[in-house]
């Protein structure tokens, strides 16, 4: 029972159940994000959804560690930094993520968690070059996707409705409904799947980077083992059947009207675009890629169908959530070096 009286072990356990919070606040601020369309079009009633969600959520979580490598070893030099960096990181995302969730707003999970870690690093080491941020890696990682994939989710998601609308042109609303409602099932699972599988991955990354910080290994041994897997992967799926219904509002009825076929368009669009952001280690923000790709959706229909000062406002949450939490952060990383200096 040593291990009890050490202080930096009661905080590591402090800081995997915060991050384990973080997971679950992220299932239930980003449950939009999987199943908003299906809970719209009416394919799937509202607890259906989250249930359905929760389930393929649990799934994607146990698929691969590309983005728990970026995000525990790629975006701050961890032998410049300690737990009480990380714990800093996280009391600040999960403030901006209960922020903007109660103003319903569908911000990144994963850009408040990295705008939290590159702030609390930057203010508690006292420097904000590349020995303690990889610049050069978050601007390819983070910086460049950020306004990239909404604007690929926009552009592709108009382009396959528009494709859609041409083959179905001379076929019922009926049967249209009829036929993909059904297809919406399959490309819901695997909207939810892609989310669990980048989302989650991004608590894995923090509490395997806290575990080495703890044993005082070099990041060369950061490894993101099952016993790390499975908790955070169980997180979010219980998050996502909490449900965030504020965003899954705005998300699913506030922007556009949508019916089954345009919420396949989306949620296939925004499928391709985060699986393929998650084999490449890139800790995507799940939010913009569905997002966008229901602003393209929508916009086939007449751009005025899209509520643009809705959209401005969502877009005023993205820009923000960086530099916002960054600051955040690191106001917290000082409050708690001064604290400690006090006692």
């Amino acid at each position: 029972m040593e291990w009890l009286a050490d202080p930096q072990f009661i905080l590591l356990i402090v800081i995997i159940s915060m991050a384990l919070i973080f997971d679950y606040i992220n299932g239930f601020h980003d449950a939009a994000n999987a199943i908003a369309t299906v809970v719209a079009t009416r394919v799937m009633t509202p607890k259906t959804a989250v249930i359905f969600g929760a389930i393929f959520n649990l799934l994607g979580a146990l698929m691969g560690t590309e983005v728990a490598a970026t995000m525990g070893k790629g975006i701050v030099e961890a032998e410049l930094i300690n737990l009480e960096t990380i714990l800093c990181a996280l009391i600040g995302a999960i403030v901006w993520n209960l922020i903007t969730w109660w103003k319903g707003l569908p911000s990144s999970s994963s850009h408040a968690l990295i705008g939290s870690l590159m702030g609390a690093a930057c203010f508690w080491v006292g420097s904000f070059g590349e020995n303690v941020v990889h610049w050069h890696k978050v601007i390819d990682k983070v910086i460049i996707p950020m306004y990239s994939s909404p604007l690929i989710g926009f552009t592709v998601g108009y382009m396959l409705m528009t494709l859609l609308t041409w083959m179905v042109y001379k076929i019922s609303v009926n049967r249209i409904n009829s036929v993909f409602g059904k297809l919406q099932i399959v490309s819901a699972g695997a909207m939810a799947l892609s989310h669990g599988m980048n989302d989650a991955q991004k608590s894995m990354g923090i509490i395997a980077l806290a575990i080495i910080l703890y044993k005082g290994v070099p990041a060369s041994e950061f490894h993101v083992g099952l016993e790390i897997v499975i908790p955070c992967a169980v997180a979010i799926g219980l998050g996502t059947l909490s449900g965030g219904w504020k965003i899954i509002r705005t998300l699913g009825s506030k922007m556009i009207k949508l019916q089954p076929i345009h919420g396949f368009a989306a949620e296939v669009t925004s499928f391709s675009v985060i699986m393929f952001a998650s084999q490449w280690g890139i800790p995507l923000s799940t939010t913009h890629a569905i997002t966008s790709t229901i602003m393209g959706v929508g916009a086939t229909r007449r751009l005025s169908a899209v509520k643009w000062s809705l959209v401005g406002s969502i877009l005023w949450a993205w820009v923000l959530t960086i530099p916002v939490t960054f600051l955040l952060s690191g106001g917290i990383a000082l409050a708690y070096k001064w604290i400690q200096a006090q006692l």
